[in-house]
């Protein structure tokens, strides 16, 4: 555990009360996002992120900013995938492009605090049962198999449990009502479709979860590190899904890309518990050799995949 002083978590704090109410201004009348202003957006995060990262490698250690900094493009690498599935929920409830930033801001609010939880009960369960990143290390190479085998894609909106549960809980429309969740129909006040797309949302990402908080554990088990990291990575993804809208497809080497990476922190995590449970001989991976690691594969997977495109794509060229 690092030293954090607390002042450090007000300045975190109000950075993001700060940004997203930044970000809703900004956004607050509906409109279609498009490549120039997503590429901006998307640039103030990363720079957001950085400077932030640097205040950590002066204030609390150069460890500490390494971890970070590590933690924070492994989930940003992640989140590659939850763009893949924001695009089939947009596509599968035809979302029009003018109110996904108003559904991604909230499914951004709802990541915040469900991550927050989880990797809260990550750290405190690895403190007291350091043998559980053995489980940790199993779902990340379960994981790793289904990329590779091409069996990631099983998301589907339409049978997600929070879709189905909020069915149950209030009525929902089949046509949307501009940028609005609920309206009032016959005297009774019944959801949206687009209140269903912010549960998909949100649904989504606990699936994702199930990746993220393992992986990001590997790298550090400081609460801090762990949830500033991921906060700035989420804060950014929804520029980055309007940038890339439209591109996912061209970089179909990242996805064994994020396979490759998944599989070596799971060894990480193996070697991190083996060397706390069984021998301290046993070495473990330096979060600078895992920042070099995730630089260098997601660095190759993308030129890899620019410089080979798709094979359709490469026939209509």
């Amino acid at each position: 555990m690092h030293d954090v002083p607390f002042w450090l978590w007000i300045v975190f704090v109000v950075i993001v009360v700060v940004s997203l109410a930044v970000d809703l201004f900004a956004h607050r009348a509906a409109h279609t996002i498009g490549f120039r202003e997503a590429t901006a957006w998307s640039a103030a995060w990363i720079t957001l992120a950085v400077l932030f990262g640097g205040v950590v490698f002066l204030v609390v250690g150069t460890d500490a900013g390494v971890e970070y900094t590590t933690a924070w493009l492994l989930e940003k690498s992640l989140s590659v995938d939850n763009l893949f599935v924001f695009a089939l929920i947009f596509g599968y409830f035809q979302v029009p492009r003018a109110y996904q930033h108003r559904v991604l801001f909230l499914g951004v609010l709802g990541a915040l605090v469900f991550r927050g939880l989880f990797l809260a009960a990550g750290v405190a369960v690895v403190s007291s049962f350091t043998a559980v990143l053995y489980v940790f290390a199993a779902i990340l190479f379960w994981s790793t198999y289904k990329i590779l085998k091409g069996e990631d894609e099983s998301f589907d909106p339409g049978r997600s449990v929070a879709v189905r549960l909020l069915r149950k809980v209030i009525p929902v429309r089949d046509e949307y009502a501009g940028p609005h969740f609920f309206v009032k129909e016959a005297g009774r006040r019944v959801a949206t479709p687009l209140l269903a797309v912010v549960a998909a949302i949100e649904a989504a990402d606990l699936v994702f979860a199930v990746d993220s908080v393992p992986a990001v554990l590997a790298v550090s088990s400081d609460v801090f590190i762990v949830y500033t990291s991921n906060a700035f990575a989420i804060l950014g993804l929804r520029a980055l899904y309007f940038m890339l809208a439209g591109l996912l497809d061209r970089f179909h080497y990242l996805s064994y890309g994020l396979a490759l990476i998944l599989g070596f922190i799971g060894v990480k995590l193996v070697l991190q518990a083996t060397h706390e449970t069984v021998s301290t001989a046993v070495p473990e991976i330096p979060s600078l050799v895992s920042l070099a690691v995730i630089v260098v594969v997601l660095a190759v997977s993308i030129t890899v995949s620019v410089l080979r495109p798709p094979a359709e794509q490469d026939e209509n060229a």
